[in-house]
């Protein structure tokens, strides 16, 4: 297996030169072309003086340019910041600055948006190590000549000259930082060397069967987050194509599924039900052999019969910024209900999960719940720049704490459940909010459910936030009647309040509910 990013790029052009590796609306790019682009790209931020160990941060959408931007940077042994594109200035100044980022590459004009207009709200001391600016154009607008003092580069300029040949990079050398979704406090920076991000792309192509010669991968989440950047290097790994565009957008990707065939997508429950919202029939996708099913909210849950009955073959998946993404999946020889469950199998046989009690501190056995522990080649080196936060995450052993809650089945897989920090003691006993929130989705007036933790006259009770369904009257006193029905005592919530609509945090793998501030809102409203 190769060692380093450029290494595994140029064994795949070297073998299959003119084979596409993304194919960008309608517009193919070859291997061969990808790892030309990337080498003189490498060359442009090597005369900018991007040294191995520097960071450059890529302010991109999903397009050829992100992919081959991460192997210039990979090339020169510097490390890519991957940067959503959603973020606004108070983001991109924490990332920049806290990474210190000495180079940033961004689309100006994507979707209209202003982002030279965002840079320049960025406070000045968060730009201080920023060196100069790529700015990559589609149209034949030249970028500015100067943005906040530094120099702008056009990125077809840098594209432009002579390919590098040398591989700075080692297989232990830092390649790829990313930002953990934290709701409350500023984001981590998750730290992956070249040989975790290739050994995981490998065993993530060899479980999924990305090898066969039909395969085509749509990464329909973007690739600043760990689940489009791990489908894009398990593809990419086994020589088979992407199907790029710069942001999903459903009757779009749907189009493309059909078009090319796709056989391979990894999308969270909303997406699949607007895909199948945009197309007619009863199989509208035939070639779709698996679909990694990320579950973030109820209503996503929702979404998986009908996606099933229209022929999407789904299947649960695991993974965090520190292990990375598709850590493990569910078989599809499971019944639904199962097969749709975060947690699975790990793809990669030497890793390894295990369930410890939060509070007596041992290991659990099957279908006992506690904080899954996890141990695999494609865990992360660090949190960038936290040494405390690092030693913090691991287990003397060498497991990370995920501080998710989770359990093992008898037959070798693991379940996830929800975090820690949403997990509810009550009466003594752990209890999950999913399974709450999913007795209250029962009810014919409520639509979404979102279970909390508050205190209620000194004790710890279960406290309930519901949009209810359009034109249905809120009776909290009947809602709280179905669930002592339904329910053991102490898990019935003590108040249940309506909504319109839950808070989220926007990331991206997906919009992600703020439970934090829920609890907030209930225990304000509690003792009112």
């Amino acid at each position: 297996m190769p060692d380093t990013l450029s290494a595994m790029l140029e064994s795949r052009a070297a073998r299959h030169p003119t084979a596409f590796a993304l194919i960008d609306r309608e517009r193919p790019v070859s291997f061969a072309q990808l790892l030309e682009e990337s080498r003189r790209l490498a060359t442009g931020l090597k005369k900018l003086e991007v040294e191995p160990g520097d960071r450059v941060a890529l302010w991109l959408p999903n397009i050829p340019a992100w992919i081959a931007s991460l192997f210039a940077c990979a090339r020169l042994g510097v490390i890519a910041v991957a940067v959503n594109t959603r973020f606004k200035s108070g983001e991109i100044a924490d990332i920049v600055g806290r990474s210190g980022a000495k180079v940033l590459i961004f689309w100006p004009g994507f979707k209209e948006i202003d982002f030279a207009g965002i840079l320049g709200a960025v406070d000045a001391a968060a730009l201080g190590r920023v060196t100069a600016y790529i700015a990559y154009q589609e149209d034949d607008r030249p970028p500015p000549a100067y943005l906040r003092g530094k120099p702008v580069y056009a990125y077809r300029n840098m594209a432009g000259h002579a390919p590098l040949g040398e591989d700075r990079a080692t297989r232990g050398s830092g390649c790829v930082i990313f930002t953990t979704s934290g709701t409350t406090k500023a984001p981590k920076f998750v730290l992956h060397c070249h040989a975790a991000i290739l050994r995981h792309a490998q065993d993530v192509a060899t479980g999924f069967g990305l090898s066969a010669s039909d395969t085509v991968v749509l990464p329909a989440v973007p690739f600043c987050g760990v689940g489009g950047f791990c489908q894009a290097m398990a593809a990419l790994s086994a020589g088979r194509p992407l199907v790029t565009t710069p942001a999903f957008d459903a009757a779009e990707s749907a189009s493309l599924i059909q078009r090319y065939r796709v056989t391979h997508m990894m999308a969270l429950g909303d997406m699949t039900a607007n895909l199948l919202a945009t197309v007619p029939g009863e199989h509208p996708f035939p070639s779709l052999k698996a679909c990694g099913f990320a579950v973030f909210s109820p209503t996503q849950i929702a979404a998986a019969p009908a996606a099933q009955a229209r022929g999407i073959p789904l299947l649960g998946i695991y993974g965090s910024s520190e292990v990375q993404a598709l850590f493990s999946r569910q078989p599809l020889c499971l019944d639904l209900n199962d097969r749709i469950q975060g947690g699975g199998l790990p793809f990669s046989s030497e890793a390894s999960v295990r369930v410890r009690d939060p509070d007596g501190g041992g290991l659990l056995p099957p279908g006992a719940s506690g904080e899954l522990e996890i141990r695999g080649p494609s865990q992360m080196v660090a949190y960038y720049g936290n040494p405390r936060a690092s030693a913090e995450a691991l287990t003397e052993d060498g497991y990370f704490r995920s501080g998710d809650l989770g359990f093992l089945t008898a037959d070798g897989r693991f379940i996830y459940q929800n975090r820690m920090g949403d997990v509810l003691r009550l009466a003594g006993f752990l209890v999950s909010p999913v399974e709450i929130e999913g007795f209250l989705k029962e009810h014919p007036a409520v639509a979404d459910a979102q279970v909390v933790g508050v205190e209620i006259n000194g004790a710890p009770r279960a406290a309930a936030y519901v949009i209810p369904v359009a034109g249905a009257a809120f009776d909290e006193a009947a809602l709280i009647a179905f669930c002592r029905q339904r329910m053991a005592n102490y898990k019935v919530p003590g108040r249940i309040f309506p909504i319109d609509d839950f808070p989220v945090t926007p990331s991206a793998n997906g919009n992600k509910i703020q439970k934090t501030k829920l609890r907030q809102m209930a225990q304000e409203r509690v003792e009112r």
